[in-house]
């Protein structure tokens, strides 16, 4: 009796370890797409940073060669992160960022407000973005 109790609980708390590193995976694995994009937009390889935009969407959403001109007349001099928020019941994720640009021309910097919004892929067992890039020109 107490060996089919003890081996009742070894399960249980294996099935419990298994649920803390599906969480704990899906955590880590946001936080290193985070990174990633981060990087790719502070160092200005936005051909990159579309590379992480979900693949359903990335045709429409990922920038055209001229959008890609513009960003090459800018330099990114800050990626500060304001807050985030997690859903994983939903499996979505938020962070707000201010990112410092220079204009390249006029050597004017200014701040702007941009909110990444990812989503979970179970399948993949990654996270991909699903809005487009910073529009650093307000839709100008």
């Amino acid at each position: 009796m107490r060996l089919v109790k003890y081996l009742l609980l070894s399960c249980l708390f294996a099935f419990a370890l298994a649920g803390c590193q599906t969480t704990g995976t899906q955590n880590n694995r946001l936080t290193e797409m985070q990174y990633a994009y981060s990087a790719a937009v502070r160092w200005g390889d936005f051909e990159g940073a579309a590379n992480l935009i979900k693949p359903d969407l990335r045709k429409r959403l990922a920038p055209t060669p001229m959008q890609l001109e513009r960003y090459k007349q800018i330099q990114v001099s800050g990626y500060n992160d304001v807050g985030s928020e997690v859903d994983k019941k939903k499996g979505t994720a938020v962070r707000i960022v201010n990112i410092g640009v220079i204009n390249r021309h006029t050597m004017a910097e200014r701040s702007v407000r941009y909110i990444e919004a990812w989503e979970w892929d179970p399948v993949g067992k990654t996270w991909w973005l699903i809005g487009g890039l910073p529009d650093f020109w307000q839709g100008e």
